[in-house]
């Protein structure tokens, strides 16, 4: 993942309890919590997303 690429402000509503924790798996990794959010979103999500249109 890439510092220097331009990022997008995004709000969420989680439980506090998941909040609490990626905080502290952050601190862990020594990340920030948007970097781990991004490290676990891009393990998460497919490599290619195929968007089917309606029929």
């Amino acid at each position: 993942m890439k510092n220097n690429t331009k990022k997008q402000r995004l709000t969420l509503f989680m439980k506090p309890a998941i909040i609490k924790y990626a905080k502290a798996q952050a601190v862990v990794e020594e990340l920030s919590l948007t970097a781990l959010v991004e490290k676990a979103l891009m393990k998460y999500l497919p490599k290619i997303i195929v968007i089917k249109g309606g029929e």
